[in-house]
């Protein structure tokens, strides 16, 4: 009498390993994608939050930050704003996009049009210009 094995064969263990390298060659792009498009919308979220601290800190100092304080005005008072500034306004975390750059800020001026300031978050790549993950993002 011949004994019954326990186990799997080698066509067995092969075939299910195909099936799993299948589903992940299929999965993972997409699941790379969503996780693309979130890190977009975290970004724009974190800009609500920078465009309220700058509401807040109009409101009490009277003027928006200029190009050279930046956004570290929102965290640290700027020398001119003593009894004026009423801060912290934000975390110093929030001045990060979702991929670790800094946000970039643009005082009002001529080339800004009527805006009185300017975010950007440059993306993925943390370069200007770019598509998709790479796309700028800006406060419009």
């Amino acid at each position: 009498m011949r004994k019954k094995r326990k186990g799997f064969t080698l066509i067995e263990i092969l075939t299910v390993v195909l099936i799993i390298g299948m589903l992940g060659a299929f999965v993972a792009p997409r699941l790379f994608k969503g996780l693309g498009k979130a890190k977009t919308q975290i970004a724009v979220g974190k800009m609500a939050i920078l465009e309220n601290a700058l509401g807040q800190f109009y409101f009490h100092c009277g003027r928006f930050p200029n190009d050279a304080e930046g956004l570290e005005a929102l965290i640290i008072m700027p020398d001119d704003l003593e009894g004026k500034w009423n801060g912290r306004y934000c975390k110093q975390s929030d001045l990060l996009d979702p991929w670790g750059n800094p946000f970039m800020y643009y005082e009002g001026s001529g080339e800004l049009g009527d805006k009185e300031y300017e975010l950007i978050s440059f993306g993925a790549d943390g370069l200007e210009g770019g598509e998709g993950d790479n796309a700028d993002i800006t406060n419009d």
